[in-house]
């Protein structure tokens, strides 16, 4: 059961449990799609709780992604990027993920939600997604480890249905 503000904002939003990758979210717009059925691009509105245990879990796309903060509190990114560097960005305004990197989201300590939006050019499809997993990651990025683990969900599957 969610808090009682994080279900005020779902409903207020629309939003509804995000597969696989986690928190509550609703597609907002999708471009035109091209020949393959891919989106000239498209938008997401996010919701990440730390009571509710909503957040961001380590995935990658093959496709720049832009993150907005819209309001709440503070939001922090993992990202590791393909050349073995490990660092916590803050979300601001805005912050570009770029293609291929590593990421996770989560609230960052001591808050409690966050309301958050993601824009990709062209868009997202559910196979874009690859999941990381625990045991991997910590491997080739050691100094993270233990945020690795907490943005990490064992049993989850790696990959989103297309359905």
């Amino acid at each position: 059961m969610l808090s009682k503000d994080v279900a005020d904002i779902a409903a207020r939003y629309g939003l509804a449990p995000l597969p696989v990758e986690g928190g509550l979210f609703r597609r907002t717009w999708a471009g035109p799609t091209d020949e393959t059925g891919r989106p000239a691009g498209s938008a997401i509105l996010l919701l990440l709780s730390a009571p509710d245990g909503l957040f961001s879990a380590m995935h990658r796309l093959p496709i720049d992604e832009v993150w907005h903060f819209y309001r709440g509190d503070p939001v922090e990114l993992l990202l590791l990027s393909p050349s073995g560097r490990a660092r916590v960005e803050p979300l601001g305004p805005q912050l570009t993920v770029p293609a291929g990197t590593w990421m996770g989201a989560q609230v960052a300590a001591g808050g409690r939600w966050a309301l958050c939006g993601t824009t990709m050019a062209p868009g997202f499809v559910p196979s874009d997604y690859q999941g990381g997993d625990a045991e991997e990651l910590c491997a080739r990025y050691p100094s993270v480890a233990d945020r690795i683990r907490v943005l990490c969900r064992p049993d989850a599957p790696v990959r989103m249905s297309d359905a």
